[in-house]
């Protein structure tokens, strides 16, 4: 039993439909949320709500944010309030953008408040009583690419876009790289977290 908070346009689910029983898309655009009931309107056992998390009543095995905390304000009562959420050994899986470093006019552009560090999940687990399971760097490449940005200032959308074309061509030397550097860095962090009330 799975939500997804801010699923944009749906595009994650193609990646985990096959493993979840019931999927809850829960998205606060209402825009958004017309074209994901139009995407979705066949499949029976994916639900879309035009709401936030704090509407929720039901408990779920697994809760995700992909690229959606660092537009959050309040990310940590967000965080708590998903946690609450959870049944017995449920999952929250976040990935969220790394290092506050690479913040640009591109990340204010598209509505980020923040980006983030490992320490900030491992306070996060502590407190909350929560069991950390996975914390990782991803794309050390484009971690790299991203200071460039920074120093260059190629903020502007034409650039971004072709920055982004150039970007995808080097995915596959970012997952060697990733291996090898075992993870120290990159552009994106992903945390997953594991709910044991026992």
């Amino acid at each position: 039993d799975t939500l997804e908070v801010g699923p944009g346009t749906g595009n994650n689910v193609n990646y985990y439909k096959r493993r979840a029983s019931k999927i809850t898309l829960l998205e606060i655009n209402r825009k958004l949320t017309k074209s994901l009931k139009k995407k979705f309107y066949k499949n029976k056992k994916v639900r879309v709500l035009n709401s936030d998390i704090y509407s929720i009543k039901e408990k779920f095995d697994t809760i995700m944010y992909m690229d959606v905390l660092e537009h959050i304000k309040a990310d940590k009562r967000e965080i708590k309030k998903a946690i609450s959420l959870l049944n017995s050994d449920g999952y929250l899986i976040i990935f969220v953008p790394a290092f506050q470093i690479l913040y640009s006019n591109f990340d204010r552009d598209i509505g980020h408040v923040r980006r983030y560090r490992k320490f900030f999940f491992f306070n996060l687990a502590k407190k909350y009583k929560i069991k950390l399971i996975e914390l990782k760097y991803f794309d050390s490449i484009g971690f790299i690419f991203a200071i460039i940005n920074r120093l260059v200032g190629t903020n502007n959308q034409n650039n971004v876009g072709l920055g982004i074309k150039i970007w995808n061509n080097f995915i596959f030397l970012s997952k060697f790289f990733d291996f090898i550097l075992k993870n120290m860095f990159g552009k994106s962090l992903l945390c997953i977290l594991k709910k044991d009330d026992q």
